[in-house]
Order: C-alpha cells, then sequence, then structure tokens
C-alpha cells in the first residue's frame, strides 16, 4: 500500500477537487479526509456512513455544588473567566487546564472527559472513506487526524487496496503534520499568486523535515502566468518536480455543485489535465518505491 497526501501550504487552491477526482481515476484505493476541521470530501464522493464513533480527547471541569463551599478560590484563579459568580463553569471558556482541579480545598471539582467530535467510516462508490467532524471550538484536531488516519490505514490493509489516498488540511499546522508523517508521497496543491508562492515554500519545508518526497501541481495556473513561471522557478531551485498544472475553468464548481468529481462531470481540458497529474504522480510513486 502507497500512501499519497494532497495539501497546500494555504486554503482555497482546489486540493479537494484535486482529491475527489483522483477518488475517480484510482482503482483499489481507500481515501481519508484529514481536514477535520472542514471535512468536505464526503460531498463530493457520495459518501454513505456505515460507521459512527465518538472522538474524546480533552477535558472540561465541571463543580459539585453539593460539595461546593462557595469559597471562589476557583474564580479567582481562572485565567479563562470560565467560571461565573454563580460558580457554574462555561464548557465553551473552560481551557481544560486543571487549575480550579487541584485547587479547590474541598475537592468539588472534577475533570470530565467530553465528546469534541465524531470520526466516520463510509462506502462510496470509489471505495471506503474515513472522514472526521470536530465540534466547534475544540481542539486536538491532530489527534482526530491521527484516528482518521490509522483506521483508513486498518481498512486499506485489510482490503489489499493499493493506494490511499489522503485530503490533508491547509497550513503547516499540528494536524498537518499529523497527516504527514510516514506517507509515500506529498502533492501540494498550489495557486499563481503570492501568498501562494510564500506558503508553498513553508510547506515544502515541512516535507523536507519529515523526509516526505514533495510533488507540486499548480492549479489555475494560467490566471497569472507570471507567478505560475515564479513558482516552477521555486521548484526547480528547491529540486521538486512539477507533476502537472490545471487550468482555470468553471466546470470546476460546476461539478462540486452538483456534488461529482471533476473526471466524472466534463472530459474537456482541466479533466484532461487532472488525469495527467494523477498519471504522472503515481508513475513518480511508483519508481520512487522501486528504487
Amino acid at each position: 500500500m502507497k500512501e499519497i497526501l494532497v495539501i497546500s501550504g494555504k486554503g482555497g487552491t482546489g486540493k479537494t477537487f484535486v482529491t475527489g477526482s483522483f477518488a475517480a481515476l484510482a482503482s483499489s484505493a481507500v481515501f481519508a479526509d484529514c481536514d477535520v476541521d472542514a471535512a468536505n470530501l464526503e460531498l463530493i464522493m457520495r459518501a454513505e456512513i456505515e460507521e459512527r464513533h465518538e472522538f474524546k480527547a480533552s477535558r472540561k471541569a465541571f463543580i459539585d455544588p453539593d460539595i461546593c463551599t462557595r469559597c471562589g478560590l476557583c474564580q479567582s484563579l481562572c485565567r479563562f473567566g470560565a467560571i461565573a459568580d454563580e460558580l457554574k463553569v462555561d464548557p465553551v471558556s473552560c481551557e481544560g487546564c486543571g487549575v480550579c482541579y487541584h485547587a479547590c480545598p474541598v475537592h468539588a471539582v472534577n475533570m470530565k472527559e467530553i465528546v469534541s467530535g465524531h470520526w466516520f467510516v463510509s462506502r462510496t462508490p470509489y471505495g471506503y472513506l474515513v472522514h472526521a467532524r470536530l465540534g466547534p471550538a475544540e481542539e486536538n484536531s491532530g489527534k482526530l487526524v491521527a484516528a482518521v488516519r490509522s483506521k483508513a490505514k486498518d481498512i486499506a490493509r485489510s482490503t489489499g487496496a493499493r493506494w490511499l489516498i489522503s485530503d490533508g488540511p491547509p497550513g503547516i499546522g499540528c494536524p498537518v503534520m499529523a497527516s504527514m508523517a510516514g506517507v509515500s508521497a506529498a502533492l501540494v496543491v498550489t495557486e499563481p499568486s503570492l501568498t501562494g508562492i510564500h506558503d508553498l515554500e513553508r510547506v515544502l519545508e515541512l516535507c523536507n523535515h519529515f523526509q516526505v518526497r514533495p510533488f507540486v501541481c499548480i492549479n489555475r495556473w494560467d490566471l497569472d502566468e507570471d507567478n505560475a513561471s515564479r513558482l516552477e522557478e521555486t521548484c526547480f531551485r528547491l529540486s521538486v518536480k512539477v507533476v502537472g498544472k490545471i487550468a482555470f475553468d468553471r466546470v470546476v464548481t460546476d461539478s462540486m455543485v452538483r456534488g461529482i468529481p471533476l473526471v466524472e462531470h466534463s472530459d474537456g481540458l482541466v479533466s484532461r489535465q487532472v488525469r495527467s497529474v494523477w498519471e504522472s504522480l503515481t508513475a513518480e510513486v511508483d519508481s520512487v518505491q522501486e528504487s
């Protein structure tokens, strides 16, 4: 099994539409949506949920009113303003630091594990998809990404899948690191803008740190050909291969609105370019693994 991670240094570059097209092009594959803060790969893969699991990775403080003596020590020590005058904890403001728990002289404070989100196993026309949904204002998205990847790997091994393709989070933070460790290769989808160039360099540095071979796809390259050339120059300078360029076309938006992968919606220029990216990428990954 070979694992390909599709990422971007910034949001909005088009990595999910590329991943969705890969789903329609790949055979013998399992998919993971590691963008747990804003998962939407399921929308274009027509996912039908088969399993639903709770994700618990954080704790909140709860005050037992039968034990509390109303001394106010917890309220004075809380740096997040999470304890109101009536000595009740606001679960949204509580960061779970545990100061009130350790400071309470009568042990009236309990730290309880809470449900931070859910993760799912879904069946799609293209194979199994493992995805998740993190609750509003919840943290530990890196742990949720790890759980999604772990389940996707288990399914890929048990079904004998050839590919594990993951739609990664944007940026270079903890969720991206949790998505990247140990993958066979990373496809960085970028765009010809100044922020796109800057964030491409950052995410390539992250790939280098994790010793993951990166490849680059320039999406909407024809909107700014000068910056597209600068992206190619950056990749050449850093010895990173550009496996393809995709032109701007409103047909991409149409396919997303219809909830189907682009390559199934259209067989025009952009679809052929996406197919070319997939073929070039998989050929490169195969050659890297064989060497």
